[in-house]
């Protein structure tokens, strides 16, 4: 049996398939090539691949053999799932494991946006610091403000307990509102939880955190008509998919101060940037590292490896998107 994988893994946790399996690596550190796909997805039993890699109908007609599509994500916006479904091929993902690192970054990117973190650090390093001065960077609090969470799900969740460091007031919207969710925080952290339209959250937020799933519902859901009703004083982060964002209308908004700052460590054209984003000093931009602690990854990297494997031998993955679906249709 073959297993196709398309990056070398922290921990080398790849070499645990080469145990018992014949691998195919694509041993660079680039995205996979859409040729290397193609050319050698043909005869695999399993794929153990990235987000940045497009599982699609064309890609996966190609595979004659293909049992498992082992996502190395939480997301699986990436792999054509209804296709697979069609197909009989299980779709795995790592949920859970990067939770609390993915909320450790949104909190990141909250305090470095609203006190120009990034931009003073700068400053000082090019010699610009010449003393104390009671209007150098000055940016907004955070400390009992209102947060505003789009998508309270498990990173949703976790960036709303942080929130009570903050003694701030959190308020969320989600598709349907989340009273399990919200009876949780409330007595084991004693945070209330609000449910909001997303109009409403927009408008009365200072801090709004995009922890949704990239779906048909979420594409473009912030535009520059919703980024209107935001306050001036206001600041934006996204770690969940670059599209929930048009990236022009955000470029268009901060550009014209109607918005105080953003975060972004997803972009709408991924690995590519906007050019204006570039040249904005009001947005920190960070390279998709959400997840990235050597703790999470390898974790990460042992869930993939673990899902994989355990379909291959005719068992139950940890973790599917689609297993039971494809169980029942079996049944």
């Amino acid at each position: 049996m073959k297993v196709l994988i398309t990056r070398r893994l922290p921990g080398d946790y790849h070499k645990l398939v080469a145990k018992d399996y014949e691998i195919i690596l694509w041993d660079k550190d680039e995205v996979v090539s859409r040729e290397f796909l193609l050319d050698n997805i043909r005869d695999v039993d399993g794929i153990l691949c990235l987000l940045t890699d497009k599982i699609d109908k064309e890609v996966i007609d190609k595979a004659n053999k293909l049992k498992v599509i082992s996502n190395y994500a939480v997301g699986f916006d990436n792999i054509d799932v209804e296709y697979a479904i069609s197909r009989g091929i299980v779709v795995t993902n790592t949920p859970g494991v990067l939770t609390e690192t993915s909320a450790d970054l949104v909190w990141a990117l909250i305090l470095s946006s609203r006190r120009h973190i990034v931009s003073a650090d700068k400053f000082l390093r090019e010699g610009k610091f010449k003393g104390w001065d009671p209007n150098l960077f000055l940016g907004y609090d955070i400390y009992s403000k209102t947060l505003g969470i789009i998508g309270l799900g498990r990173i949703g969740t976790a960036v709303a307990k942080r929130a009570k460091g903050f003694d701030m007031k959190v308020i969320y919207y989600n598709k349907s509102p989340k009273p399990e969710t919200e009876q949780y925080l409330l007595k084991e952290y004693n945070l209330k939880v609000e449910y909001r339209d997303l109009e409403s959250l927009l408008k009365e937020s200072d801090i709004v955190s995009i922890n949704t799933p990239l779906n048909k519902d979420t594409y473009h859901l912030i535009t520059y008509e919703k980024l209107k009703l935001m306050k001036r004083t206001a600041t934006i982060v996204n770690t969940a998919r670059g599209p929930v964002i048009k990236e022009d209308d955000l470029v268009r908004a901060l550009k014209e101060g109607l918005i105080f700052s953003a975060g972004l460590d997803v972009f709408e054209f991924e690995p590519q940037v906007n050019k204006e984003l570039l040249e904005l000093d009001n947005v920190v931009l960070l390279p998709h590292i959400g997840s990235a602690s050597f703790e999470t990854r390898q974790k990460m990297a042992e869930i993939a490896v673990n899902n994989l494997l355990l379909v291959l031998q005719n068992k139950e993955p940890l973790y599917s998107v689609n297993y039971h679906q494809l169980k029942n249709a079996i049944l």
